[in-house]
């Protein structure tokens, strides 16, 4: 069983936070807009980190990250893209990929806005984590964990940082 700790765009802010509720994860995903390295770094030295870069985010982080990254996590094959929008309504960018070779689990941020849904057509799982750092309209900034077992995507929580 893989655990997951899964939040999207921090635009330069740390949250001492984040080490508290991803300390028993064993990998850390973000979805783009990071916003600075030493936002990266810092996750990076807590535990493994996938990561996407997001359309704020410099030279430095393009150059580590990608704009989309797929891979497999235990038996689930996982595509992540920060611009990605979501089931009906998924961005140009990333829609034909989708349809064409759909992974079981599709993961994007950019809109701040927290979002966990089944696309019936397609049979993936997408996950927005919504926003976790302070920049942004959102009222409530949100981080999620998960765990992948074998195929299965489980123990689904989300947590709001008030």
């Amino acid at each position: 069983m893989t655990r997951i700790g899964l939040l999207s765009d921090t635009h330069g802010y740390w949250d001492q936070r984040y080490e508290h509720y991803f300390a028993n994860v064993d990998e850390i995903w973000h979805a783009g807009d990071i916003g600075s390295m030493e936002v990266a770094e810092r996750l990076e030295a807590l535990h493994p980190l996938m990561a996407v870069h997001g359309n704020i985010d410099g030279g430095d982080l393009r150059r580590l990250y990608p704009e989309t990254l797929r891979w497999r996590c235990e038996e689930v094959e996982v595509l992540m893209k920060h611009i990605g929008g979501h089931p009906g309504c998924y961005d140009r960018s990333i829609a034909a990929t989708l349809f064409a070779s759909p992974p079981q689990l599709f993961i994007s941020g950019h809109s701040h806005i927290l979002k966990v849904e089944y696309d019936k057509r397609l049979r993936l799982l997408h996950i927005n984590p919504g926003a976790a750092g302070i920049q942004g309209w959102q009222r409530q900034r949100t981080l999620v964990r998960f765990s992948i077992e074998g195929h299965d995507i489980k123990d689904l929580e989300v947590i709001e940082l008030k």
